[in-house]
């Protein structure tokens, strides 16, 4: 989190996104009557939790909605694996590609719960803070004309 200049850098997005490509790349082999139900539910639920967590670095300014939003991605994230559950135990899924799946949203669900156990630290500023007195630093823009 130290020196995170965006949300991509953040290792629990980084995790989220690979988690979520391994759920897409194994959900293309899920029967077609599944298409509209689990297959869909599963994607959704996969990417929402890399989505809420660009929500909650885009709100860390604001720490109870970043709470909120890192509580939102651990809700994703959980919801993720209750559907893998339904994945293993209709045999859609291995026991291998289970348990290697079902890893990787713990790993996530522990990072996560970290990160709302350490908001003030990921939080741009402190609680105290009096954003009228803060200092905006200005950077180059990378869209300005050289």
């Amino acid at each position: 989190m130290d020196g995170a200049r965006s949300f991509r850098e953040l290792k629990v997005y980084q995790a989220a996104c690979e988690a979520a490509g391994r759920i897409f790349a194994m959900t293309k082999s899920f029967p077609r009557k599944e298409r509209y139900a689990l297959t869909d539910q599963i994607r959704r639920s996969s990417r929402a939790v890399k989505a809420m967590i660009a929500e909650a670095w885009a709100r860390r300014r604001y720490k109870a909605a970043c709470i909120n939003k890192i509580d939102e991605a651990l809700g994703e994230a959980n919801e993720t694996q209750s559907w893998l559950d339904d994945a293993r135990d209709d045999e859609y899924l291995s026991k291998e590609d289970f348990e290697e799946l079902d890893d990787r949203y713990q790993a996530i669900g522990g990072m996560l719960s970290r990160m709302i156990d350490c908001a003030d630290d990921f939080c741009k500023h402190g609680p105290a803070t009096d954003y009228r007195s803060v200092l905006r630093v200005e950077e180059e823009s990378p869209f300005a004309d050289h």
